[in-house]
């Protein structure tokens, strides 16, 4: 399943390149979850700003779930191709702000002299 997954994964990532719909932003794909009878992918996606890009980007992404559900089909000739869900993955947000809050806690190099 792991296979599948990054296999997905990839051939997703290149698909977004070519999406020309203007709502979705600076979208990363950070990992896939394929049900194992393959019907089903949970998308995972990390989103560049504000929580209104985040949501439009997921909305641009679930119009264009068509055309991505068709690239898989064509890259991959699996048994089936999976239903994609796309999901908002918030561990990238999460750990920019805990390097922010390290930084503030944190003495600087330049006190030590």
């Amino acid at each position: 399943m792991r296979r599948v997954n990054d296999a997905v994964k990839e051939v997703l990532g290149r698909a977004l390149l070519g999406l020309k719909d203007p709502r979705i932003g600076f979208v990363t794909i950070t990992g896939v979850e394929t049900s194992p009878d393959l019907r089903h992918a949970k998308v995972f996606v990390s989103v560049l700003g504000s929580e209104r890009k985040r949501d439009k980007s997921l909305q641009g992404l679930e119009a264009a779930h068509g055309i991505l559900q068709a690239k898989l089909a064509q890259e991959l000739r699996m048994k089936r191709t999976p239903q994609l869900a796309f999901e908002y993955d918030p561990t990238v947000e999460r750990g920019v702000r805990m390097t922010m809050l390290i930084d503030e806690l944190a003495p600087d190099d330049d006190d030590r002299d």
